[in-house]
């Protein structure tokens, strides 16, 4: 009776656990495919591309236009043959304590235009939605050229010398129109904080515009856009952030020659030791003179870092400076 009573629980204990065997077994089988587990991978191997879609010839194609149309104008300025590969500086937040307002103004003598910190694609269908909610009368409207015409003014759009960062002007008859200008400024501004993140999907690569670049010597910056457009951009950031005295401050500006004068502690003096100021002829850390110089050269501007004072300035000093100042336009 005992051996019965064995047997029959040796095989209930065997029955209650098929089940549970049968199922991890079915799953296992379920999942394999190569290995333990199914690689999901393998489903894409032999995906194929859908053909594109094809609208009939017959459609009315004043119902179809770009959903998001990008100005071509984003791209401006090509790579610099010869030029130094340079990794890019920080960004202006970074150490520096500038961020630039998502809209600001620049001036180069009696022309005034306005720079956004946002790429093209961001701020076009902005500049649409302001003069259509101005009711400026928009005689023609060009994406592609970033051009819009109304009865009381051009709209223009480009790519401004930093990165991911838009130029708008607003001119009748090749004159900045100052009214039409401010209205833009509060109406860009006001909308700072509500610009789809939709578009960034939208942004266009740009390659660099600024290069650095050795002859002889010398360092010197090539910069691929007209010299009141770089200087307007120089004169904006220096006084921004050559404001720390004994370190680097700005001295003087001169717009006629293009010229920058500035007070600079290079890193060769910031990083000499007690015991190297102790037995050199200056007892402490001391900054210099140096002319930021720009030169017209066809189509481009070239920037130059002279020495104005007494104290050495080698190589590797000048293209430190050259490097933190031509950050300003990346």
């Amino acid at each position: 009776m005992s051996s019965e009573l064995i047997k029959c629980g040796l095989e209930k204990r065997t029955l209650k656990w098929i089940p549970l065997a049968l199922a991890t077994a079915v799953t296992l089988a379920g999942c394999a495919r190569d290995g333990y587990y199914h690689d999901r991978n393998l489903d894409y191997t032999e995906a194929a591309p859908a053909p594109p879609l094809v609208l009939p010839e017959t459609r009315n194609t004043q119902r179809y236009r770009d959903a998001m149309p990008v100005p071509q104008v984003a791209v401006q300025g090509a790579r610099i043959d010869g030029a130094a590969d340079i990794k890019p500086p920080p960004s202006l937040t970074v150490g520096s304590g500038l961020e630039p307002d998502y809209v600001e103004r620049r001036q180069v003598g009696d022309q005034t235009w306005l720079v956004v910190a946002a790429d093209t694609g961001t701020v076009w269908p902005q500049l649409e939605a302001f003069a259509q909610s101005r009711q400026l009368g928009v005689q023609e409207s060009n994406a592609s050229q970033g051009v819009i015409v109304t009865s009381q003014a051009t709209l223009r759009l480009q790519s401004a010398l930093r990165s991911s960062s838009s130029e708008v002007r607003c001119e009748q008859g090749g004159q900045s129109v100052a009214n039409c200008l401010e209205a833009l400024e509060q109406y860009l501004g006001a909308r700072s904080a509500s610009v789809s993140s939709s578009w960034t999907a939208q942004r266009l690569s740009q390659e660099q515009t600024v290069q650095i670049r050795q002859q002889g010597d010398e360092w010197e910056v090539v910069i691929p856009q007209s010299i009141d457009r770089v200087w307007a951009e120089l004169d904006h950031y220096l006084t921004l952030d050559f404001s720390v005295e004994g370190q680097r401050d700005l001295l003087a500006t001169s717009p006629e020659s293009h010229e920058f004068l500035v007070d600079y502690m290079t890193q060769t003096e910031r990083g000499r030791n007690p015991l190297q100021i102790v037995i050199s002829p200056d007892v402490r850390r001391m900054s210099q003179q140096i002319r930021l110089a720009l030169q017209p050269d066809g189509d481009q501007t070239i920037l130059r870092a002279i020495n104005a004072s007494e104290r050495s300035f080698s190589a590797s000093d000048q293209r430190e400076l050259l490097e933190r100042v031509s950050g300003y336009l990346r």
